[in-house]
């Protein structure tokens, strides 16, 4: 049987109704309701840059129309219904999938074990055991709390003070939990006091591992490459999803498709036969506008953006601001099934204003009447989720494409 092939449209709105974005914003953003967004999402990445607003926050603002900060703290600090944990970068986890992560806790903790040993020595392992004995007797602990030897230069870890890095260590092997959070700063407890007992003493075996996150990885994802899915959750590795997909394709659990990219080519993908027969219920992603965080799911894959949008991102933080094509924090536009600019906007809480400092639109794209009406009612919605009175657009803030 031939492959069958998406084309670039259909191929969008499958992955967009995958991460949510494809149909207008729930209106329900507390309690279950979010619970159940995080969970279909898988994870949502957790990052401290605040011009507008935090990563994982503006992740589910463009999401549900009630959603406030609180609601996901609440979720993981006191309801307990997700946890931080670490896929390609730190992320907030359905608490559900904690058993599916003891197989990451352990290669990170020979990895990061061997790394740190060759860093700091005998010193290493005296650290993490002053910092675990510290928790263990004192309970939910930062990095405030534990130790006041000066940062090691040249580690590779930010530069972090040696109590830092031991609950970075103990945390990314999970020995600890982040138990709440204060501003950006982590408390940690030990796993056993944050966590119910039975997730903390489930064991999954390793290719039972390897089965959840690559069929986990493919039911968001809607499609993609074996590479795709062992980065989606980044618990198992290339050649293990590799290897699950030749198993699952030859007894036909997955086949093989094409996608056309926005260029045209075809890209060779998993996809499930179930999935290809229900596309041509898909419906149009909204026309509604929405801003995106640089770190949301459907963009976490730059590469991945780029082939099947179109639309190249970086955020360039590292770039002096002389040779910035945009700012370096900005945040793409999402209009139906297309990536359509970047927006530079900062909220001034102090002065209770949302700051619009210029708008690039993507190439062979005019932002006329009708598409300004409706990019006003979106900023207008971010000025009251960053807690903001008024918006202010800078003059000549439309910028060449």
């Amino acid at each position: 049987m031939a492959a069958p092939t998406l084309d670039n449209k259909t191929a969008r709105a499958l992955f967009l109704d995958r991460h949510a974005l494809a149909r207008p914003r729930a209106k329900d953003g507390r309690g279950a309701a979010l619970s159940a967004m995080v969970e279909r999402l898988g994870f949502v990445q957790v990052d401290s840059v605040n011009t507008f607003a935090r990563a994982h926050d503006m992740i589910m603002f463009s999401r549900a129309t009630d959603y406030r900060p609180e609601s996901l703290r609440w979720l993981n600090d006191r309801a307990r219904a997700t946890f931080e944990g670490w896929t390609h970068d730190a992320a907030i986890i359905p608490a559900a999938f904690f058993p599916y992560w003891r197989l990451k806790h352990a290669r990170d903790q020979r990895r990061l074990r061997n790394r740190w040993s060759t860093w700091h020595g005998d010193e290493f392992h005296a650290e993490i055991d002053g910092v675990l004995d510290h928790i263990a007797a004192h309970g939910p602990t930062s990095c405030r709390d534990v130790g006041d030897a000066p940062a090691q230069k040249s580690t590779g870890w930010w530069d972090w003070k040696p109590s830092k890095t031991a609950l970075e260590y103990l945390w990314r092997s999970g020995r600890l939990a982040v138990t709440r959070r204060s501003g950006f700063t982590k408390h940690y407890d030990l796993v056993e006091r944050v966590l119910p007992a039975q997730l903390c003493d489930q064991e999954i075996a390793e290719w039972d591992v390897i089965d959840w996150a690559c069929n986990a990885a493919l039911d968001r994802l809607g499609f993609a490459t074996s590479g795709e899915l062992a980065a989606f959750f980044a618990v198992i590795t290339p050649n293990e999803a590799k290897a699950w997909a030749a198993a699952q394709v030859a007894n036909g659990t997955v086949i093989e498709a094409n996608v056309t990219l926005n260029d045209g080519a075809l890209r060779t993908v998993l996809i499930r036969p179930e999935v290809v027969e229900t596309l041509p219920e898909l419906a149009p992603p909204t026309r509604r506008l929405r801003l995106l965080s640089p770190f949301d799911p459907a963009l976490r894959d730059r590469k991945r953006a780029e082939r099947l949008f179109g639309f190249h991102f970086r955020i360039e933080i590292f770039v002096p601001e002389a040779k910035r094509k945009f700012g370096y924090y900005v945040f793409p536009i999402l209009e139906g099934d297309a990536l359509i600019g970047r927006i530079d906007l900062t909220a001034d809480r102090a002065a209770s204003v949302l700051r619009v400092r210029a708008l690039w639109p993507e190439k062979g794209v005019r932002f006329g009447r009708g598409r300004m009406a409706r990019l006003e009612t979106e900023l207008a919605r971010a000025a009251r989720f960053a807690g903001c009175e008024d918006i202010e657009i800078a003059s000549q803030f439309l910028r060449a494409a």
